[in-house]
């Protein structure tokens, strides 16, 4: 029978989607076409499976070749099916055996010579294959450059190619000498490099206060004048937070390969994504016709910093919202739509008023105080809502500058940021950060003194329920990091001292 049938996949937001590729040869007039949802860069493989089986000394059948990419209601895109309609060709022609074709996926983008490309998602491929049934878990026949990638993947088998012929002669050979050998990783996973903290002169009251958010992975606003570090604060963020688990990695791996630019040499690094802010909402949280990740989600376990706040147009700023509170974005189109982890930690960073000297010692501020309040509106109360930290940043002083550098090490803050963190994970198994109000109420109910202060606080400048519940989350962040067990007035106070640096609206 003129017919062959591979396995593959199709990728729909984070999720990999199995896909069958049924390639049939019937007689008739000469004819090649794809169907099941394909797009352009799919209908534009039969010229490259043409060109490639022809380079790679096979002859292309003179028949009518129909492919289809089951299920039909699925879109596809990429160039990925072009490996498997290639060997379905071969197969259905008889060219090569099909008896082996059940125990493989493929993915694989030809080129006109009959080399594999690679292709985008390789590790959110396998990821999905490897976490469905173990009944669905086959190998992967791939291009070699996204071998190092899928194979970060623990137990899956991983077959890399560098051309068509290889593939073929894998399975013309299946029943007797080896063909394609399965990938092993030879390179030892190196710890993960970030800037340190002790580069970092002066500014202990901001150091503090990074190393609580990092503790109970609180979201920041750093406020000061320019030159203060705060950029350079924000960039040593990922070097303060606890190493990433096997789950972590794989899940923010597999969001990055989505864009096809994972480097696997960048294994268990906590990304650091900071946009531009001229950078549209689309970029922040993804979308398109065929919705990709967004700055949120590729920095999904990692840090978002968000450098002149009040530079990013205002619309773009309230898509933030959502993913603040869930940790996940969904994007919905005509078509479709794809749900992305947004896992992130949310650094941002500003002046107090547009010239950036407001409240410096030395007066050269002349921004008047509705110009500082419209400045300062750029981010609304919502949003300023949700960020659970707000720290000063002030000026160095220039005698600092010329000491030494006499401050804690990242591996220092880390090492205590991690005993913090476990506490939490023993306590209520997840961060301070993503408890609940009864979780709230269950975990984090300061003493008599401390609820009498937060309550006179909230009155006197008129806070909300969120900022109620997040004040109280980095006060037991704070008794964490100190190894106590309930949440005291001090605790409360320094959380309250943690969310004052904006003038109250």
């Amino acid at each position: 029978m003129s017919l062959a049938v591979l396995r593959s996949r199709a990728l729909a937001g984070m999720d990999a989607l199995p896909v069958n590729v049924e390639v049939h040869l019937a007689n008739g007039l000469p004819n090649f076409t794809i169907v099941g949802l394909p797009d352009a860069e799919v209908r534009e493989s039969k010229d490259r499976v043409r060109a490639a089986l022809q380079n790679a000394g096979f002859e292309f059948p003179s028949r009518r070749i129909t492919v289809n990419l089951a299920p039909a209601d699925l879109p596809k895109e990429s160039g990925r099916f072009d490996l498997p309609i290639a060997l379905g060709i071969l197969a259905a022609a008889g060219m090569i055996p099909k008896t082996q074709f059940d125990r493989y996926e493929f993915a694989g983008e030809l080129s006109l010579s009959g080399q594999l490309r690679p292709v985008r998602g390789a590790l959110a491929m396998t990821y999905a294959m490897h976490c469905g049934p173990e009944s669905a878990r086959r190998a992967f026949i791939l291009p070699q450059a996204n071998a190092a990638e899928a194979a970060l993947v623990g137990g899956a088998a991983i077959y890399p190619a560098a051309s068509l012929l290889q593939v073929c002669a894998h399975f013309a050979t299946a029943g007797g000498e080896p063909g394609l050998a399965r990938y092993t990783s030879e390179d030892k996973p190196t710890p993960p490099e970030y800037p340190d903290f002790s580069d970092v002169k002066g500014q202990d009251h901001v150091k503090r206060a990074l190393e609580v958010a990092a503790a109970g992975s609180h979201s920041v606003l750093l406020v000061g004048p320019p030159g203060a570090g705060k950029t350079m604060l924000a960039s040593r963020m990922p070097g303060l937070l606890p190493p990433m688990t096997e789950e972590e990695a794989l899940e923010s791996a597999a969001v990055q390969s989505l864009t096809g630019r994972f480097n696997a040499a960048l294994w268990k690094t906590r990304p650091f994504r900071s946009p531009h802010h001229t950078s549209s909402g689309v970029a922040l949280v993804g979308g398109g016709t065929v919705p990709r990740p967004g700055e949120v989600s590729l920095a999904h376990c990692g840090v978002l910093f968000l450098d002149e706040l009040p530079e990013f147009d205002r619309r773009v700023l309230e898509v933030l919202r959502q993913p603040l509170e869930s940790g996940r974005i969904t994007i919905s189109r005509a078509a479709q739509h794809a749900d992305f982890p947004a896992r992130f930690q949310l650094i941002a960073a500003m002046n107090p008023c547009p010239c950036g000297w407001l409240g410096h010692k030395s007066n050269k501020c002349h921004c008047m105080p509705d110009t500082v309040l419209r400045y300062q509106d750029r981010i609304s109360g919502p949003l300023l809502d949700r960020i659970d930290m707000q720290i000063e940043v002030a000026a160095m002083p220039p005698e600092l500058l010329s000491a030494d550098a006499d401050g804690d090490t990242s591996a220092v803050i880390a090492a205590r940021v991690a005993v913090a963190y476990a506490r939490q994970f023993e306590r209520q198994g997840k961060s301070n950060q993503r408890l609940s109000t009864r979780e709230i109420d269950l975990h984090c109910s300061p003493d008599e003194a401390g609820r009498q202060l937060l309550l006179k606080t909230m009155l006197h400048l008129h806070w909300s329920a969120r900022a109620y519940h997040r004040v109280l989350k980095v006060a037991r962040t704070i008794a964490d990091l100190g190894g106590a067990h309930g949440v005291n007035c001090d605790h409360v106070a320094g959380a309250i001292d943690y969310r004052r640096a904006l003038r109250e609206r």
